[in-house]
């Protein structure tokens, strides 16, 4: 997942809205949301297919999501080498990424929400920072959380997302329809420095948005949205929970 955007309004009925963009290979083989982790019942999350993880995790017990970005820094070393997928699925259950042993895991950012805020943990291959996200819209890429300096992509969407009208965590999507059409990628082309959804012809191959997830949280409720196929803005559904009806 290469950019997040996140909501945060304590004391509104959703305190937390979340957009995730998911970047990757198009040839990386992967599955839709789903409880596909046998020794996490309560979780639902994308599959990755080649490591097994996932890149957002969602706890809808706990009203709690984790979602992963790839971070900079120096890589683990390739002999203790550990996919970063299953930090999402720690996380979604215990509410924070592991204390300690991170040394196998490629730099990454963590983040951690649930309807009392959210917090943001980065890992550069030697040291882990925690931030505590404050009241209001903000971006996270691979770069970290765009606090004093944005990017063009941060600068375009990240007042749009905050003008747009607020999704509801309880009700049937009706809401959803302004977060939705900007998580999409509000029809800018996907070679506009400012795209949330992208698409590159690299050497290794077609590397680009693979699909984009809205999540909400309010007390004692998760409404899990996801688009598969981001250039086609109908393909959006509602994620079944677990124990739903």
């Amino acid at each position: 997942m290469c950019t997040v955007v996140i909501g945060i309004q304590p004391g509104a009925p959703t305190p937390v809205v979340l957009a995730g963009v998911r970047d990757e290979f198009a040839t990386r083989p992967w599955e839709p949301p789903g409880a596909h982790w046998p020794e996490y019942p309560r979780l639902v999350g994308g599959r990755d297919l080649e490591a097994g993880g996932t890149w957002l995790a969602a706890d809808p017990g706990a009203s709690r999501v984790a979602a992963l970005l790839n971070g900079h820094g120096t890589p683990a070393a390739a002999a203790i080498r550990r996919s970063r997928g299953d930090l999402p699925l720690r996380a979604a259950v215990a509410g924070e990424p592991p204390a300690g042993g991170l040394a196998c895991y490629d730099p990454f950012h963590l983040l951690v929400a649930d309807p009392g805020g959210a917090r943001l943990w980065s890992w550069d291959g030697e040291r882990m920072t925690e931030a505590k996200l404050p009241e209001g819209t903000h971006v996270i890429v691979n770069d970290g959380w765009e606090r004093d300096e944005e990017g063009p992509r941060g600068a375009y969407f990240r007042p749009r997302f905050a003008a747009a009208a607020r999704p509801s965590a309880y009700d049937d999507g009706g809401s959803w329809g302004e977060w939705r059409a900007l998580a999409s990628g509000a029809g800018l082309p996907v070679s506009d420095p400012r795209a949330l959804v992208v698409r590159h012809e690299l050497p290794e191959g077609t590397w680009g948005t693979s699909s984009v997830t809205l999540v909400a949280l309010g007390p004692g409720a998760l409404r899990y949205e996801f688009c598969p196929r981001p250039a086609d803005p109908s393909s959006w559904y509602a994620v079944p929970l677990p124990g739903a009806g």
